[in-house]
């Protein structure tokens, strides 16, 4: 069995799904297991992944939809939850596996470092690893991981437009504290350079903040052009 099952949804990510799947070969040879799940991608995708990966699954459009469903046919105690644009450390299984049987916390995620030439994004960043670590919330880019057990306990992500990350995060808060791996992960600064950096961060603080004071996430994901060509 599998000490750890890495689920990646896809929508469209022909342009990079092979070398992200590429570098989670060590992990697949380390006895480890890839799963992608597919929102239904119209560039060959799913095509492209499975030679490279141990199972592709075609799923619900979208994030919450797509993981739930790598996540019930996973086999591995752990599962790691991770974008097609997002790169792991150097043996970040041992990384995450060890911390976790050394705590006994169900879950955590990793630091972040947003790829790119913007001169803010690695002040973007920091803010992110603190806040994440002053809150107790993860996101998707930071590499959610969770014990299997744990995720079925709360009945995985909550089935919701926007946000799940976030929501999860809430709910396994009440199980214990995330591990908050120093080591981190790299993921693209795409979204941000291409919408503008300064626009961007105004339009995720103002989803979240619409988000904690009960605002609808359907009507969040239209706000944030989610379910268009990239997740």
């Amino acid at each position: 069995m599998p000490g750890l099952s890495i689920i990646v949804p896809t929508l469209n990510e022909a342009e990079g799904i092979v070398a992200q799947l590429t570098s989670l070969s060590p992990l697949r040879e380390r006895g480890h297991e890839v799963i992608v799940a597919d929102g239904g991608s119209q560039d060959g995708t799913a095509e492209l992944a499975r030679p490279l990966a141990d199972a592709v699954i075609d799923a619900p459009r979208g994030r919450a939809a797509q993981m739930n469903a790598g996540a019930a046919c996973a086999r591995g105690g752990v599962l790691l939850f991770l974008h097609a644009d997002t790169r792991l450390p150097f043996m970040a299984d041992e990384l995450l596996l060890g911390h976790l049987a050394v705590s006994g916390w169900a879950w955590g995620r990793f630091d972040v470092i947003i790829e790119g030439s913007h001169p803010l994004l690695p002040v973007i960043a920091w803010f992110m690893n603190r806040r994440s670590r002053w809150t107790g919330i993860a996101t998707g880019d930071q590499a959610m991981f969770v014990r299997k057990e744990a995720f079925d306990a709360v009945g995985g992500f909550p089935d919701i437009a926007l946000m799940e990350d976030i929501a999860l995060s809430k709910i396994l808060k009440s199980i214990s504290p995330p591990l908050c791996l120093k080591s981190p992960v790299l993921t693209s600064g795409r979204r941000w350079e291409r919408h503008g950096v300064l626009r961007t961060i105004l339009q995720m603080w103002s989803l979240r903040l619409a988000y904690f004071l009960g605002a609808d996430p359907v009507r969040l994901a239209k706000a944030y052009g989610y379910g268009s060509r990239k997740q």
